[in-house]
């Protein structure tokens, strides 16, 4: 067993500056530094205008994989670090932060699982409206691409407000990720943090996040 050295940053100070619009990395997985990042654009996944091609959503409906939330939130996060990746801004400190954060119900993760393996997932913070995406992993197909549907559509029927992806990049357009500045960003966050929203208020089997899928896909999505 590892030992873990005291974190730096507490994880009071973690949610302080995500309510602030600003957010952790590191330069890589060994760097043992913390910076805290305010980018001039932001991005942004619309939630009630979620695009999904025709062949992702022909999948989802088959069921491929179990959905679950928050059951392997250490090993969503430490995947995200590691699997089909040369390097990644997640170090040890910033993976611990939100262990700490899951624990105190502040981060979550949505699941996937085949054959009782887990294959891909998502994680991120969740403050009154607003879900901040932090990261994504898949070591079989479309493994990431459910669970980020599965997280939509739960943050849709919960009634968040913004789904915060960081940086656009061409996997996250697909999906009808686009830009705004800054100003506006911190000016809609403010706004949106005051919401009172429990983000296990809703039932989370797998055959309840079918289920929310199933509405969501039937009254919201875009396919392209």
């Amino acid at each position: 067993m590892s030992t873990r050295n005291p974190l730096s940053i507490s994880p009071e100070q973690l949610v302080r500056a995500y309510t602030l619009g600003i957010f952790p990395m590191a330069e890589s997985r060994k760097d043992e530094k913390i910076v805290f990042i305010d980018p001039e654009y932001r991005a942004l996944i619309p939630i009630n205008k979620f695009k999904a091609s025709k062949s992702l959503i022909r999948l989802a409906k088959k069921r491929p994989f179990k959905i679950t939330m928050n059951k392997a939130f250490a090993d969503v996060i430490r995947s995200c670090a590691t699997i089909n990746r040369t390097e990644t801004w997640i170090n040890n400190e910033i993976e611990n932060l939100f262990i700490s954060l899951n624990n105190l119900k502040y981060a979550h993760s949505i699941e996937c699982w085949q054959n009782n393996q887990l294959i891909g997932g998502i994680y991120g913070v969740a403050l009154g409206a607003v879900f901040f995406a932090e990261s994504m992993f898949s070591s079989v197909s479309n493994g990431s691409k459910i669970a980020l549907l599965n997280l939509v559509a739960r943050l849709w029927k919960s009634g968040f407000k913004i789904l915060d992806v960081q940086f656009l990049n061409d996997h996250l357009i697909q999906f009808g990720a686009y830009e705004i500045t800054k100003t506006k960003f911190k000016k809609d966050l403010e706004k949106a943090i005051q919401f009172k929203i429990n983000f296990y208020s809703l039932p989370s089997t797998d055959e309840d996040f079918f289920n929310c899928l199933s509405t969501f896909l039937h009254a919201r999505i875009e396919t392209s």
